[in-house]
């Protein structure tokens, strides 16, 4: 009897041993992370490093020769419209020279031939301001008849701003001419000879004004100041630099095969400029022409400005000043309901994009049709199904019907 039972265990030990090398040899479940086929907005963007800049910049500088009296304000000084920003002392032996003399009344005329043109520029800007006005207006009656489609209206509406933008230009460099000429016709007068004996440097100092504000009710803020001491100038020479801190606009370099996909009017969100919610623009203007940029690879780049305009400026943070560092994430497609995978679930085979799916444990080779991707999910168009589940980061050991199980 203890002979059998021996015999017995000896076999059950052999048969679970057999049994155990067998069960080592089986093919197990690969272990796997997996994520769901889903339906949600999808974003395509141009991301690249900006920064800001203060639309239009206004140099100060000395108009005639003379002792510049010492600056007394510094960078970040707010300056009213026409207030005295500087002051200069007139070179008399200069002035009194015949070719000093012969000089300013050249810039004087100069200066009235560019308020000509400038007066010229506005009559044309105010033209097509009229035309794009009046176009506009006959947009909307179309549109409340239902008569004009939402791509014509939304061009009109640019073609609009767009106009409003070139009259405000035009203006703005007329008033820069009045300015201009006011200058120059200031050096005209201290360069004359001194009459009965008195020197205009005995009655009053040359002083530099602050421009015309380029909006309503702005001012300006002291950007740079070049020259703070008190020192002998010439004609020409720099003294500060001037700016609207609430005129800023956005300058972005892209490489110039993504800026084919950019278009006036594109949305675009600013980030990492310092505040906790980004800022929302929008792109004004696509520079026509590129340049060539070195990366920090070394490697050669054909790149392309983008100039982002802020819709609402009263959101500009009073925080953002010139030359400041943003992020910007510029929309070139955009929809609210797309069937979309993650990018780590694609890879290529045969010419096109395939995934693994999952179907009852096992892991099924799934060709896919993709359309917009943003960097991390694709649209899906053709070959899967809401709610479907499929393998992300699949690696060497997942293949068409191998069983598969979630990563722990």
């Amino acid at each position: 009897m203890k002979r059998w039972i021996k015999k017995i265990f000896g076999l059950l030990l052999v048969a679970g041993l057999v049994g155990g090398i067998g069960y080592a040899f089986l093919p197990k479940p690969v272990p796997v992370d997996f994520d769901r086929v889903t339906r949600r907005p999808l974003l395509v963007a141009v991301e690249e490093d900006g920064r800001t800049r203060i639309r239009d910049r206004y140099i100060v500088s000395a108009p005639l020769s003379g002792k510049l009296s010492r600056v007394r304000l510094k960078p970040g000084a707010r300056v009213k419209p026409g207030e005295v920003v500087a002051a200069i002392e007139p070179s008399d032996p200069a002035l009194l020279d015949p070719r000093a003399l012969a000089q300013a009344e050249a810039r004087v005329k100069a200066a009235r031939s560019a308020i000509d043109r400038a007066v010229s520029s506005l009559e044309s800007a105010k033209v097509a301001l009229d035309h794009a006005e009046s176009e506009y207006a006959r947009a909307e009656e179309l549109r409340g008849k239902k008569a004009i489609s939402p791509t014509d209206f939304d061009m009109r509406v640019m073609l609009r701003r767009t106009r409003v933008e070139d009259y405000r230009a035009a203006r703005h460099s007329k008033e820069i001419a009045e300015f201009e000429l006011e200058l120059a016709e200031g050096a005209l007068v201290r360069t004359r000879p001194p009459i009965n004996g008195a020197s205009p440097m005995d009655e009053f100092l040359f002083e530099l004004r602050a421009p015309p504000a380029s909006l309503p009710g702005g001012e300006f803020q002291v950007l740079r100041v070049m020259q703070e001491s008190e020192s002998v100038v010439s004609p020409g020479q720099t003294v500060l630099e001037l700016g609207d801190p609430s005129d800023l606009e956005v300058e972005v370099d892209v490489l110039s095969a993504d800026a084919v996909k950019v278009h006036p009017g594109a949305r675009v969100f600013l980030e990492q400029w310092g505040g906790e919610e980004p800022l929302e623009g929008r792109v004004r203007l696509v520079e026509p022409a590129g340049f060539l940029k070195i990366s920090a690879l070394g490697v050669e780049e054909q790149r392309v400005n983008v100039i982002i305009d802020f819709p609402d400026r009263s959101k500009i943070p009073v925080e953002l000043g010139d030359q400041f560092r943003v992020e910007a994430r510029i929309v070139t497609w955009e929809a609210g309901d797309v069937l979309q995978v993650p990018m780590s679930a694609l890879f290529r085979r045969q010419g096109g994009w395939a995934v693994f799916r999952v179907r009852e444990g096992k892991a099924e080779l799934c060709p896919v049709k993709i359309g917009h991707k943003n960097g991390l999910r694709a649209e899906v168009l053709e070959g899967l199904d809401d709610e479907d589940q499929v393998i992300v980061h699949p690696g060497d050991q997942v293949a068409n019907g191998v069983d598969v199980v979630p990563r722990i």
